[in-house]
C-alpha cells in the first residue's frame, strides 16, 4: 500500500490565489475550499490512494516563535484566505480522511513524524508526500518516501531532491539554514546562495563540518573568502536557522496505519457542509465512495 500525505495548508493558499472566488450562504468567501475539496476528491478517486492524511496549520505560528521572533507569523494574510483555515480541516474531515490541525507545531511536523513512522512499516510500499514545499526534501528516503508536486505531476525521490536543491535530503536543513527560506522567515547568511551551499554541503554535508578556514575547502566556490567571513560572522545565528529549519518527528499524529485507511465520505457531514456552508450541494455528486457507518 502507499500512504499519501497532503499539506492541507499549501493547497489552501494555492487554490486561493488560483481558484475562482465563491461566497457561501453567509456571504463569506470560500472559493480556496472548494477548489481543496475538489482536489482532494481527485485525489481519493485515484485507484492507488488507499491510506490517506492530511495536514493544516490551525494557526499560523508555532514553538519556533518562540525561538526567533523574525519567523514567520499570521499577519499580513488577507482575513478572505484567514477565515477558511478552520472550513478547510472540517471539510476534509468530512471527506472521511484524516486531519492533523497543528497548534504548536506546523503542518509540514505532522507530515515529516506521520512520514517517519510509517516509513519502516514492512506494510507500506512507498509514502506519498503531496507538496512541493522544499522543506520536505528532508524527509525523503530513497524511492521509500518522495514527494509529489501534483500540480507539475513531479516526483521526487532522493536522485530528484538532488537535483533540484544540489544537497541530499539530510542536508536540506543546513542548505535553507545558509541560503535561507523567505516563506519562513528564516534570513540565511549574507553572500550564501543555492550554488555556494550546495556546493560546500555536498562536500561536507552539514554546516559545522564546513572548515573556518577557506585554504582548506577542496571545492571551488567563488568568493570563497568572502563567505567563509560571513559564516564566521554568523556561526552563532546558523545553528539557530538549521533547528527553524529542521522538521519535527514528535507533533501529535496519534493514528494507525490502520486508521489512516480511507473508507469513504460522512454522507451527512458532507453533504451538510457543501449544501450549508460552501453553498455548492452539487459538488457532493462527485464523492466516489461513502462510508457504510
Amino acid at each position: 500500500m502507499r500512504i499519501h500525505l497532503v499539506d492541507g495548508t499549501w493547497e489552501l493558499f494555492r487554490h486561493y490565489f488560483g481558484a475562482p472566488k465563491a461566497s457561501g450562504p453567509d456571504g463569506r468567501e470560500v472559493g480556496a475550499v472548494r477548489g481543496l475539496t475538489r482536489s482532494l476528491m481527485a485525489l481519493l478517486a485515484e485507484p492507488d490512494v488507499t491510506h490517506v492524511g492530511v495536514a493544516f496549520d490551525h494557526v499560523i505560528e508555532s514553538f519556533r516563535n518562540d525561538l526567533f521572533a523574525g519567523y514567520k507569523t499570521g499577519d499580513g494574510i488577507d482575513p478572505d484566505l484567514y477565515g477558511q483555515f478552520h472550513l478547510a480541516e472540517d471539510a476534509a474531515r468530512a471527506l472521511g480522511v484524516a486531519v492533523w490541525a497543528m497548534v504548536d507545531f506546523e503542518a509540514d511536523d505532522a507530515l515529516a513524524t506521520a512520514a517517519a513512522r510509517f516509513a519502516d512499516d514492512a506494510a507500506v510500499e512507498q509514502i506519498v508526500i503531496c507538496t512541493p514545499d522544499k522543506d520536505l526534501g528532508q524527509c525523503v528516503r530513497g524511492e521509500r518516501v518522495v514527494q509529489l508536486d501534483r500540480l507539475q505531476r513531479k516526483v521526487y525521490d532522493e536522485a530528484g531532491v538532488v537535483a533540484r536543491l544540489g544537497v541530499a535530503p539530510a542536508s536540506v536543513p543546513d542548505y535553507l539554514a545558509l541560503v535561507g527560506d523567505t516563506a519562513d522567515g528564516i534570513p540565511g547568511v549574507p553572500k550564501w546562495g543555492p550554488k555556494s551551499a550546495a556546493t560546500l554541503l555536498e562536500r561536507w554535508g552539514t554546516v559545522d563540518a564546513i572548515p573556518a578556514d577557506p585554504a582548506g575547502w577542496d571545492v571551488k566556490v567563488r568568493g570563497a573568502a568572502g563567505l567563509a567571513e560571513t559564516l564566521a560572522e554568523h556561526r552563532g545565528v546558523v545553528g539557530l536557522y538549521k533547528t527553524l529549519a529542521t522538521l519535527r518527528t514528535d507533533a501529535p499524529v496519534p493514528e494507525t496505519l490502520d486508521q489512516l485507511a480511507w473508507r469513504g465520505a460522512h454522507r451527512e457531514a458532507f453533504e451538510a457542509l457543501a449544501r450549508d456552508r460552501l453553498g455548492d450541494a452539487r459538488i457532493a455528486g462527485r464523492v466516489t465512495r461513502w462510508r457504510d457507518r
